[in-house]
């Protein structure tokens, strides 16, 4: 028997599909196999993960890799999918303005409003005379507690600043009851003898006073101009559950402006747009421009570094002659990312515009043809450049029970998102365009603020429930899961995703909601408006009502929601669409793979 082997080399995953021809012609699958893809689509360290996958594929049917006839790659194009991110204005703000954040324990409750008095002076303070006590780490909570006891009768303290995360310790030691903020980081940067105002906000709301500027106002009796110059702060502030402002009268309070910079299309007609028109005006004139040949950025700005960044992530990784990498599609998002305020005094960050970009990248000569060859010398096994990504999905795709021509195909995978459209009459028209799974990732971490990119590709995945109890949680849905044992006292009061077999903690603290509300919206921002964009592409006249069945395949279609979605926006143009099933068994996986073993047998 003849063996032959397909390979899908994708952002992600490297997949591969194994058939054979017996003696009289007649072809039949075998064994599939997938493995995580070893660097940039595209490029020669794909090697390692195909001769793994190659290697468990064979496996399963108990032969050698050595015993294959062929091996079909498909013309993948490397896609720079880790995208770039730049914010559009940025509030900054000096001499120790503001401060505002949400410790876990704050303590009292209300507004407070008087002079900066720091414990170590305390005994300088003057009777009559309205403070605002700030204290540093070096007074431990008992010592900060006496001392503060010992000087209210004598002094109208009104509210603390404390450096440590002692509020309530120091609270339940005091004789009166006040708002207290703590961990404030660099609690030695606030100006002595300055006015300030903070808040404290009860339990699960927000301030109020502090991030309304007419309440800045109100509390620190500023005129119209001042009002004017602290709507940043207020802005920054919104959301917290505690904050603190402080009247520097030499304070310098604005919001900066970026240079965003206009990204030029060069197609069959050259448009320019600047990125601070937001990303749907950045996508209609990219649809206005027809076929790209390439995408620059107005040089020495935000977006032209940018696009260089992404441009040089390929220069790295390839050796193309000069001139050769063009940036030949891009999806912009618009998100907000945290921004860290300059002059911040506990790490204070605001959430501020941006714009997320994801760039497809390729060169003049693509480098699968050294992955060929490098296999060729490596495994001593024919190799060959076989098929254009998305028509070997859609080839693929159609062993999905249910399924006729017309068909179309759409491959979500981590990078890109492939559309493809077979007629009844054979015709192909595809189109391969940037964004996909990658993006959705980068908009979770942003807009969260994670540290790990991990914890957000883990958010994509899983659904969500938050630990309420020892034996029950609350589902992201609402419903009520019951245990009959105990969970792990870890988990209690946190949310968790719950990935198969395990729970995993999140260990921001964020509200099962909010993380909710950001996971779709960036899905949807993503998944449903690349999808829309790639079938036009592909439709006849752009008319979606003219595609009958859709089908869904690549890693992406596996998530638990996006193929809902997917149906959801495609509803109203009466489109079958659904997730495939490839050759019945495989689910949305294998599709380009499976296919480049149809084609090779229809030849």
């Amino acid at each position: 028997m003849k063996l032959i082997a397909g390979v899908d080399i994708g952002n992600s995953t490297t997949e591969v599909c194994v058939g054979g021809v017996d003696e009289e012609g007649r072809f039949r699958f075998l064994s599939s196999a997938s493995r995580m893809t070893t660097g940039t689509k595209g490029t020669l360290p794909n090697v390692h993960g195909i001769k793994a996958a190659l290697l468990e594929a064979m496996d399963k049917v108990h032969r050698p890799v050595g015993e294959l006839s062929l091996i079909r790659l498909n013309e993948a194009a490397p896609v720079i999918g880790d995208t770039a991110m730049e914010t559009i204005t940025e509030t900054i703000i000096t001499e120790s303005s503001m401060i505002g954040h949400n410790p876990s324990t704050p303590a009292g409750a209300g507004e407070a409003v008087g002079e900066i008095l720091f414990l170590d002076h305390i005994q300088n303070g003057k009777p009559g005379v309205s403070y605002i006590v700030a204290v540093t780490s070096l007074f431990s909570y008992e010592e900060a507690a006496r001392r503060l006891n010992q000087y209210i009768p004598e002094l109208d303290i009104r509210g603390l600043i404390l450096q440590a995360d002692e509020a309530v310790l120091v609270e339940n030691r005091l004789s009166r009851k006040m708002p207290i903020l703590d961990e404030v980081r660099h609690i030695r940067r606030i100006p002595e003898g300055k006015l300030a105002a903070i808040e404290v906000a009860l339990p699960g709301t927000s301030v109020r006073m502090l991030s309304n500027p007419y309440g800045i106002a109100t509390l620190l009796g500023l005129d119209a101009e001042e009002t004017k110059a602290v709507t940043p702060i207020a802005k920054s502030l919104i959301g917290k559950r505690s904050a603190v402002v402080i009247k520097t009268p030499h304070g310098n309070m604005k919001e900066n402006v970026l240079p965003a910079g206009e990204i030029i299309f060069h197609g069959d007609s050259d448009r320019t747009v600047n990125i601070d028109a937001g990303a749907d005006r950045i996508m209609e004139v990219l649809a206005g421009a027809g076929e790209i040949r390439d995408i620059e950025g107005e040089t020495d700005t935000n977006v032209g570094n940018m696009l260089s960044r992404i441009r040089g992530s390929m220069e790295q990784i390839s050796v193309p002659a000069e001139g050769d990498i063009h940036i030949t599609d891009i999806l912009a998002v618009d998100t907000l990312a945290p921004v860290e305020i300059s002059g911040s005094l506990a790490g204070e960050t605001c959430m501020e515009k941006a714009v997320g970009i994801a760039a497809m990248v390729k060169t003049r000569q693509l480098p699968m043809r050294q992955i060929a060859a490098r296999l060729e010398e490596e495994l001593h096994v024919k190799a060959a450049v076989a098929g254009v990504e998305a028509v070997m999905a859609s080839l693929g795709a159609m062993t999905t029970p249910g399924t006729k021509l017309p068909l179309a195909v759409l491959d979500m995978g981590g990078g890109s998102t492939d559309a493809a459209l077979l007629t009844a009459d054979g015709k192909v028209r595809t189109t391969h365009q940037a964004g996909a799974g990658e993006l959705v990732s980068m908009l979770i971490q942003t807009e969260l603020g994670l540290k790990s990119r991990v914890t957000a590709e883990q958010i994509k995945r899983y659904p969500m429930g938050k630990v309420e109890s020892l034996f029950h949680m609350r589902l992201e849905n609402g419903a009520m899961q019951f245990f009959e044992d105990s969970l792990d006292p870890r988990y209690y009061g946190n949310v968790v995703l719950l990935a198969p077999d395990e729970m995993l903690k999140i260990e921001e603290d964020i509200p099962m909601e909010r993380i909710l509300e950001v996971r779709r919206e960036a899905k949807k921002k993503v998944f449903v408006r690349n999808a829309l964009r790639a079938l036009r592409t592909v439709a006849p006249d752009q008319d979606l009502r003219r595609i009958p069945n859709v089908v869904l395949v690549g890693g992406s279609a596996e998530d638990f929601e996006i193929p809902e979605m997917l149906m959801q926006a495609l509803a109203d143009y009466r489109i079958v669409c659904g997730r495939g099933n490839i050759r019945g068994c495989e689910g949305p996986r294998n599709a380009v793979a499976t296919g480049l073993l149809m084609s090779y047998f229809s030849q």
